[in-house]
C-alpha cells in the first residue's frame, strides 16, 4: 500500500466565471442579484500564464460578495477562446447553485440581463429537498447558475 500524505482542505474560497464583458457581468451580479462589489483589478504577465495557462493574456477582474459566497468575474483579453460554451452535460462543466425565496420573480428579473431559464422550475420529488423548485439559467456568456427555492415552511404562531 502506498503511503499518502494527509491533506486538509480548509474551505472553498470563491467561484470564478470567465465573462465576455466585465461591465455587463457586474450589472447583472450587482443590479440583478444584489451582490456587493468588493474590488476590481487587473492581472497579466507570467503570473497569469503560469496559474491559468492563458499565456500572453491580460485580465480585468472584479470580486463581488453575494450571501455567503465570493464570486470572481474575469474578463480575459488576448487568448483565443472557444466560440461555444460548455453544456451542463459536458465533462468538466461546473455551475453555482443559489437559494432564492421567489424563483419566478427572480427569473423575470434576470431575463432583463439576458439570462434565460432552460425550462420551467421543477420540484424535487423526494428526499431531503423534496418540494424544492430548481432551474438552471444560462447567461449571455454561457455561464450557468442553478436557482433553488425551498418549499415554504410553516410559521410559528
Amino acid at each position: 500500500m502506498t503511503e499518502h500524505t494527509s491533506i486538509h482542505v480548509q474551505r472553498a474560497d470563491h467561484v470564478g466565471f470567465a465573462v465576455g464583458s466585465l461591465d455587463e457581468a457586474l450589472r447583472f451580479w450587482i443590479d440583478g442579484l444584489g451582490a456587493r462589489l468588493v474590488r476590481t483589478g487587473e492581472m497579466g504577465g507570467e503570473f497569469l500564464g503560469q496559474v491559468t495557462g492563458a499565456h500572453g493574456a491580460k485580465v480585468r477582474l472584479a470580486i463581488v460578495s453575494l450571501a455567503d459566497q465570493t464570486i470572481e468575474l474575469l474578463e480575459y483579453q488576448g487568448p483565443d477562446r472557444p466560440g461555444v460554451p460548455a453544456k451542463p452535460f459536458d465533462p468538466g462543466f461546473a455551475h453555482l447553485a443559489l437559494v432564492v425565496d421567489d424563483i419566478d420573480a427572480l427569473l423575470a428579473r434576470i431575463a432583463t440581463y439576458g439570462w434565460k431559464a432552460q425550462g420551467t422550475p421543477q420540484p424535487i420529488a423526494s428526499g431531503a429537498r423534496a418540494g424544492t423548485r430548481v432551474i438552471y439559467a444560462v447567461g449571455p456568456d454561457g455561464a450557468t447558475i442553478e436557482f433553488m427555492q425551498p418549499p415554504a415552511t410553516a410559521k410559528d404562531h
